[in-house]
């Protein structure tokens, strides 16, 4: 007798020190359409239902993550991986002397993607300048009206604009830190070298090299496919 489907009872346990274990199971469900998941038990436990291909899939994520909590170096990689938290705190400031300024709070990562990806939506013209100032995990966008010609409702606008496009990105980016095994100059050179490569193969993956790791941010399938092939 052939099985078509099995039922796996997985203990999310492990994890929850490093993840909220319903945006461990959200991801799960995103990565592996092809399953069935029950609810999330109160001590971690959960019911996965699929195909053996599909569950051994699974089963191969989750090593995955599993393996980057084997040494404190990694755990900050672990944490990395979850959903990109919102920390856009969008509050407005005193008006000053050369028109309205207002400010918005975002993750530093959800900022370099819509810089690099988005461009637009932090152009303005003459009558609008903004600025930015980043401060280790958050960055705080300053937009205000330019000199004479400073249009209030146009401040309201760019502000608007770069919040409605924050709200997409936080709802859609992971990122994932790739630590150097190899801590010479010729380690780093290639995992640059090899992420430069695989680029072209994910072309809305933002790379960011440090000296002690790189970060990929993009969509949850994305950085989980990327990764796996550094």
């Amino acid at each position: 007798q052939v099985f078509s489907t099995v039922t796996s009872l997985l203990s999310l346990a492990v994890f929850k020190d490093q993840w909220v274990l319903e945006d461990l199971v959200q991801e799960m469900q995103e990565q592996n359409t092809a399953l069935s998941f029950g609810p999330l038990e109160p001590n971690g436990f959960i019911s996965v239902q699929g195909s053996f291909p599909a569950i051994t899939a699974l089963r191969d994520f989750l090593l995955l993550k599993a393996n980057s909590l084997s040494n404190e170096g990694k755990r900050e990689k672990s944490r990395s991986h979850q959903r990109l938290k919102r920390r856009a705190e969008q509050r407005r400031v005193p008006t000053v002397h050369d028109g309205e300024r207002q400010e918005v709070v975002l993750d530093t990562d959800v900022y370099h993607y819509m810089k690099h990806f988005f461009p637009r939506t932090l152009q303005v013209n003459d009558r609008v300048s903004i600025s930015s100032i980043t401060d280790g995990d958050t960055t705080t966008i300053r937009i205000e009206g330019a000199g004479s010609r400073s249009d209030p409702g146009q401040v309201v606008r760019v502000r608007e604009k770069i919040e409605t496009q924050s709200v997409k990105l936080y709802s859609t980016l992971r990122k994932e830190r790739i630590c150097f095994e190899e801590r010479s100059s010729r380690g780093k050179e290639w995992y640059e070298r090899t992420c430069h490569l695989l680029k072209a193969s994910f072309p809305q993956v933002l790379i960011i090299p440090y000296d002690s790791h790189i970060d990929v941010i993009g969509s949850s399938s994305d950085v989980f496919e990327f990764t796996k092939k550094v």
